[in-house]
């Protein structure tokens, strides 16, 4: 059986490449409300987490981790092996990092569900990321491999700026969090990415521009946004999946009991990558996303090709 370690998964698949994996297996037909359910367990130092999936020929299941205290202890939060089966005979084919494998497809579930969007920028983009984790860099460096110009400018909000690392400061400029300089950085972005696991909003809804595309993809339970109500009032809302949004999406949920939004304001990421929903350039687009195990198999069907070419 293959392993694939971290370095060979990025050797063969491109931030870009993600991208384009997870738009395809959309195009091609597969509905994400027929994915298979994820299920969190949790255990004494943090949560087990089962992810199975089976998108065309391909099937695989997610094992992972997540230790609380792991960053105490210089480790990372997120550990475990995604193992992949062969579509006919059910036996197992590989094993991939599961870490780097997550690390991959996140950013570029969030980039595939606003491409479209960001049609309607003339000129360089303008990003503001709330959050200076790796995901934060990962959403960075994604969007920077799949548009054609360099950024006018990145800036990365921190409520602790002087404890940012170089992998932030070699991507971008960094304002505190509830600054005079984030108003003005936020006033005038394109995209806002919020990587964060806020569990309330980051900003107001006034502090954005009328067309700002914004991705919310930080915090993942029911009672927790990063975007206020206010703004998803008069934005457009891309999730996943409406069940899954509705289960998991606090962004959605809160904003729904707030009266902000209705299930029916919905639009679906499947829709919006093959060009079925129509985007209005005049309002804010919001896409909030809680990952779903079959964008983890839609990504490393094309990697485990492309390593075993």
């Amino acid at each position: 059986m293959l392993f694939l370690d971290a370095d060979r998964i990025f050797s063969v698949m491109s931030p870009a490449d993600a991208v384009n994996a997870l738009s395809a297996a959309l195009v091609a037909g597969f509905d994400p409300a027929d994915d298979l359910s994820r299920v969190v367990n949790p255990i004494d130092k943090g949560q087990l987490l089962l992810m199975p999936s089976e998108v065309g020929t391909g099937i695989g299941i997610k094992v992972m981790t997540l230790g609380r205290d792991n960053p105490e202890r210089g480790l990372p939060v997120i550990q475990g092996s995604y193992l992949m089966f062969d579509g006919d005979t059910l036996a197992p084919t590989a094993v991939l990092d599961g870490a780097a494998l997550t690390t991959l497809r996140t950013p570029a579930v969030s980039v595939a569900g606003i491409r479209p969007a960001l049609e309607r920028f003339d000129g360089p983009l303008r990003l503001v990321v709330f959050g200076t984790g790796p995901q934060g860099t990962s959403h960075v460096d994604t969007l920077a491999d799949v548009v054609s110009e360099p950024f006018a400018d990145v800036t990365f909000v921190s409520r602790t700026p002087e404890n940012v690392g170089d992998d932030v400061i070699s991507r971008g400029s960094v304002v505190a969090a509830g600054s005079p300089e984030l108003d003005a950085v936020l006033s005038r972005a394109d995209v806002v990415v919020c990587a964060t696991p806020a569990e309330e909003p980051l900003f107001s809804a006034d502090a954005v521009c009328r067309d700002v595309v914004v991705i919310a993809m930080g915090s993942h339970s029911p009672d927790a946004r990063e975007v206020p109500g206010a703004l998803m009032d008069r934005a457009q809302v891309v999730v996943e999946d409406v069940e899954t949004a509705l289960r998991e999406a606090g962004d959605v949920v809160l904003a729904i009991a707030d009266g902000d939004l209705s299930r029916d304001d919905l639009l679906l990421m499947k829709d919006v990558v093959r060009g079925d929903a129509e985007l209005d350039p005049g309002r804010p687009l919001v896409f909030k996303t809680v990952g779903m195990p079959w964008e983890d198999l839609a990504v490393a069907q094309v990697v485990l090709e492309r390593a075993t070419r």
